[in-house]
């Protein structure tokens, strides 16, 4: 599909997580934008008060789409506002950058503050209008608001042909401290067990035959493992290990 791109997902352990990087660190370069070895994504997610995305996740409904506002390295200077749609095994993202006003209004505002921040909001292109308008939609129609902090560190990999990055998520948390989003030290339960990790693999419309080979044979089980319902199923449960 145009615009949508292949994602894998895998739930891997420190020492093959540790093996799949050295034998893809020859082929493929670090992301230019991470500094040293990783760094830090965190996401508020929103979710409707009977977690609709949580449940269509779970469900597997295809197409479907989670709403999050994201921020690297605990900035407040660059935060977006997100809509990450899935079709089957393939993923497409809209993007808005907003500022610290409008991100204030969206996470601790209440349901008619969220609105009006948004009526009548144009951004600097079509893209950033239409994300703008869905959101909107999901607060009035779901009542979509925060529901937890997704915190890990990421280290990146990118290889031209065929657009493909591959990322290691390590330290998975999820925190409900949204005072605390751009702080250093987020506090937080831990979402897998330890020392096991995230490992991402997405590319356009072919994954170059040079790194599946060198995947390949690695045992690899390949998962749906979204952090956001794994965070959740933890919480129903009261197990996030």
């Amino acid at each position: 599909m145009k615009g949508y791109r292949k994602e894998q997902k895998y739930i891997v352990g420190d020492d093959l997580l540790a093996d799949v990087a050295n034998r893809i660190s020859p082929l493929m370069r670090r992301d230019i934008h991470q500094k040293g070895d990783h760094y830090r994504v965190r996401s508020i997610y929103f979710d409707s008060p009977t977690l609709e995305c949580y449940r269509q996740n779970m469900a597997g409904v295809s197409p479907r789409e989670k709403y999050r506002i994201r921020t690297y390295d605990c900035s407040s200077d660059t935060i977006s506002a997100e809509i990450k749609i899935r079709h089957r095994d393939t993923i497409s993202k809209m993007t808005a950058r907003i500022g610290r006003d409008l991100y204030d209004r969206l996470v601790f505002g209440d349901r008619a503050e969220r609105i009006e921040a948004l009526l009548g909001l144009t951004g600097e292109d079509k893209g950033s209008e239409r994300v703008y308008e869905k959101y909107l939609m999901r607060i009035m129609n779901g009542m979509y608001r925060p529901v937890c902090i997704i915190d890990y560190e990421r280290s990146a990999y990118v290889y031209d042909i065929g657009n493909v990055r591959i990322t290691f998520d390590r330290n998975v948390t999820v925190s409900e401290d949204f005072a605390g989003m751009f702080g250093e030290r987020l506090p937080g339960r831990a979402v897998l067990a330890d020392n096991r990790h995230i490992l991402e693999i997405k590319y356009d419309e072919f994954l170059p035959d040079e790194i599946a080979a060198v995947l390949g044979g690695m045992g690899l089980c390949r998962c749906s493992c979204s952090k956001y319902a794994l965070a959740q199923t933890g919480n129903m449960t009261g197990d996030v290990s």
